[in-house]
């Protein structure tokens, strides 16, 4: 067995399928891990362990045959699954792959089969958290007219969101930071937005308000308590459209207040 070893990130995973694939050793004698994983003790016993070598034209190489020979659809698929927190995402990318370029466009409509289950529920989990911190996501005002907005979601969708704001405000300056990933999109007005990864956890120490931002806040917090009938309230309803995972970043339940997560039935409890 051949395990290759890669970053945990969509051209790493790229160049790793490049390596697994001209290894010549069998797809059923290879297999495709993220640094992450092997590192949670789940080594393959008398397996020989090599780190991927990336190369921008090894990536590209790949890629280009993903839509050239199965589709672009398939691309997306893949692209998103990379952004997964799935366990193993990385070898089902690699399997997907393998009956991809041997049925082409079709694999697209094959469902039923484990691994390209795996990869589509990967695709459709990320693209739905993607479309819900679209809306969700809130951006505060700091000095120098720069908006950050923290965020902290299951799978890695930060680039995905730096797409649809670069296209939303194109000429605001954002940032956007994952503070579970230490990783942060950044945009300059009229330019590309920029990925960047190990952010120091005291960046925030570096940003200060210095505006009336806090005072919008609390006037948004008003107006959002002032327009709900309390007879009205259905917090199971709340739940299932809004989840409890996001509220923490959003202005509305005061960014992290967890009194203001819970139903007021818990907060009762909670107060005995």
């Amino acid at each position: 067995m051949i395990v290759f070893v890669c970053r945990d990130d969509f051209y790493s995973i790229l160049c790793g399928i490049y390596d697994a694939w001209m290894s010549r050793g069998g797809h059923e004698n290879v297999r495709l891990e993220t640094q992450e994983e092997e590192n949670e003790e789940t080594l393959w016993l008398f397996a020989d362990y090599r780190e991927v070598q990336e190369a921008s034209w090894k990536a590209e190489k790949v890629a280009e045959a993903v839509r050239i020979k199965i589709s672009h659809e398939a691309y997306t698929w893949i692209y998103r699954a990379a952004m997964s927190c799935e366990r193993g995402k990385a070898d089902k990318i690699y399997r997907f792959l393998v009956k991809g370029f041997k049925v082409g466009r079709r694999i697209a409509d094959m469902l039923n089969d484990p691994d390209v289950e795996s990869v589509f529920s990967m695709n459709r989990q990320v693209a739905n958290e993607a479309h819900l911190l679209t809306g969700f996501l809130r951006f505060s005002q700091m000095r120098q007219d720069l908006l950050v907005s923290v965020i902290g979601p299951k799978n890695d969708v930060t680039g995905i969101l730096a797409d649809h704001f670069s296209d939303r405000m194109p000429e605001e300056r954002w940032m956007i930071y994952d503070e579970k990933r230490d990783k942060a999109a950044l945009h300059e007005p009229g330019r590309s937005f920029l990925l960047v990864t190990g952010i120091p956890g005291r960046w925030r120490e570096h940003l200060s308000l210095e505006t009336d931002e806090a005072e919008f806040e609390s006037l948004w917090r008003a107006f959002h308590q002032s327009i709900s009938i309390a007879q009205r309230e259905n917090y199971k309803c709340q739940i299932t459209h809004l989840p409890l995972r996001f509220r923490p970043y959003m202005t509305e339940f005061g960014r992290g207040d967890s009194e203001k997560l819970s139903a007021p039935g818990k907060r009762a409890e909670g107060k005995k």
